[in-house]
Formats: structure tokens, sequence, C-alpha cells
């Protein structure tokens, strides 16, 4: 009787914002003058919370869809990401697990160089206003890359905000990537690191 034996299969699974593309709520919060907006997850871990307060902060200023649309076709990868992405997605596969919205990511999925991304949705009104959000699944990144193990691969996460760290801890190696001092002192025990090249070699050490 013949066994094959199990080969390695990693798959690398990348946040987005702070990571890849900058904050995209920043921006618009820079754009607008808002600056309550510009909480993000590095600031509230309670992803459901943040949410309802943006989407009513929209609401109290009659802003939708249309108006973060236009901000995020602005909003350009951070330098080298494109780079760091190709290299990486030559070596193995990647996914971005991210708890950003299809209304959001296409446009800088494109400029990215279409790599796969999961992420949520958003319901919108015929108006055009953000009337409430559809999660995927629950604690998706931390679910994501638990079903990716289910099936056999190995996964390596990295990332920069406290909805990170599900997958970041559950994975074979995980880094965070471009985070808080106050994230990288409360886990001192993942690795931390600011520059692309570095995180591609701690990724490549690990595969």
């Amino acid at each position: 009787m013949i066994t094959e034996k199990r080969g390695n299969m990693n798959i690398v699974c990348l946040d987005l914002e702070g990571v890849l593309v900058p904050e995209i709520w920043i921006a618009f919060a820079e754009e607008t003058g808002i600056p309550e907006l510009k909480r993000t997850t590095r600031d509230e871990p309670d992803y459901d919370k943040l949410m309802n307060f943006r989407i009513q902060t929209l609401k109290e200023h009659s802003l939708g869809l249309r108006q973060i649309q236009e901000t995020i076709a602005k909003i350009d990868p951070i330098p080298g990401a494109r780079e760091f992405l190709d290299e990486l997605r030559a070596l193995t596969q990647v996914i971005i697990i991210s708890d950003t919205f299809t209304q959001f990511a296409a446009p800088l999925m494109k400029k990215l160089g279409y790599p796969t991304i999961f992420c949520n949705t958003l319901e919108v009104a015929e108006d055009g206003e953000i009337t409430g959000f559809r999660m995927r699944v629950e604690n998706s990144k931390y679910t994501t890359v638990k079903a990716l193990q289910s099936i056999g691969y190995e996964t390596i996460a990295s990332g920069d905000s406290h909805n990170d760290l599900g997958m970041i801890q559950a994975s074979k190696a995980g880094f965070l990537f471009k985070s808080t001092e106050q994230i990288k002192a409360d886990y001192p025990e993942l690795p931390a690191y600011e520059e692309y090249d570095e995180l591609l070699a701690a990724i490549k050490n690990a595969l």
C-alpha cells in the first residue's frame, strides 16, 4: 500500500487597511472634516459598536455611500504594497481577509492587481444611505483562518489592529505590521515589523 505524504500547504492571510492601503475611514474623516470618523479597529476592538457609530455619524451629516466611494477613488496603496504583494503571491497563495465591504474594496483591489479578498457587505438604501452592514461570519478573520486549517492549509497571518489578533494568534506564524505602540506593548510575543521587506523575509522564513 502506497501512502501519500501530506505536504505543507501554506496560505498567507493579510489584513487590508493599515497593511496594504491607508485606512479608508481616516481618509474619509479628513476629507469631510469629521474627526469622530477617525476611530478604527486600532482604537475600538468591538467592530459592531464601531460600525454602528459610523453609520449613525454618517446619517447625522447626511453622507452616504457615494461620498465614501469618491474618497476611496483617490486612495492609493501604501508605497511598496503592490510590489510586496506581487512578490509574495509568486511564492505562495495569499488571501486578504478584511472587515471592510465589497462596496469599498473593488477599486482598491484593481490598484493591488486583483488579489483574492474575503470581506463583508453594506446594506444601502436606494438613495445611497448606508442603513446597515452584514458580516460574512462572526469573528470573520479568526473563523476564516480556522476554516482554512480545517481543509488542510497552514496559515501565516499579519495585520495591524485588534480584529487581526485572532487570526495572527491562531496561525502557525503571525506578525504585527505597522501596528500601534499600545498593541505591540500588549502583545510583546508577536513579532512586529514596519517595512515590507522585513515582513516578506519573516513570511519566507515561516513558509
